[in-house]
């Protein structure tokens, strides 16, 4: 029983360290698309579509860090929009593609380890 709770929470430590991390990145990522977006002139052709673009390519750049091994996409996982002057830009990594790479455990008594949510999911915004 003792090495029981010893490895659920040796291994809860370690592998709720990667999910932590890409959340971080995840709402630092939005959050600098939308600051970069902001400088973009307003009077500039295809407002909407260019600053989507912008974000989209900040998200692109922020997020290259993340292995191959993830199958982190932004074209799948990210998107970006500009509504009514609000540019909104999300991410949502599902939970199964880092399963692929981390393995979740179920210890008798505790349950699974990492217990993530299906959906790992950062929003930033902004009115304009």
């Amino acid at each position: 029983m003792v090495f029981i709770i010893f490895f659920a929470v040796f291994y809860g430590l370690v592998s709720y360290s990667l999910p932590l991390l890409l959340m971080q990145s995840f709402n630092q990522s939005t959050a600098e698309a939308v600051r970069r977006s902001v400088a973009l002139d307003p009077s500039t052709a295809n407002y909407d579509t260019a600053v989507r673009n912008i974000a989209t390519t900040e998200l692109t750049r922020q997020l290259a860090w993340i292995p191959a091994a993830l199958n982190f996409n932004v074209a799948t996982d990210a998107s970006a929009t500009y509504i009514g002057g609000v540019l909104t830009v999300t991410i949502n990594y599902p939970t199964s593609k880092l399963n692929q790479v981390l393995p979740f455990l179920v210890l008798p008594g505790i349950g699974s380890v990492p217990n993530l949510p299906a959906t790992l999911t950062a929003r930033s915004s902004l009115q304009f």
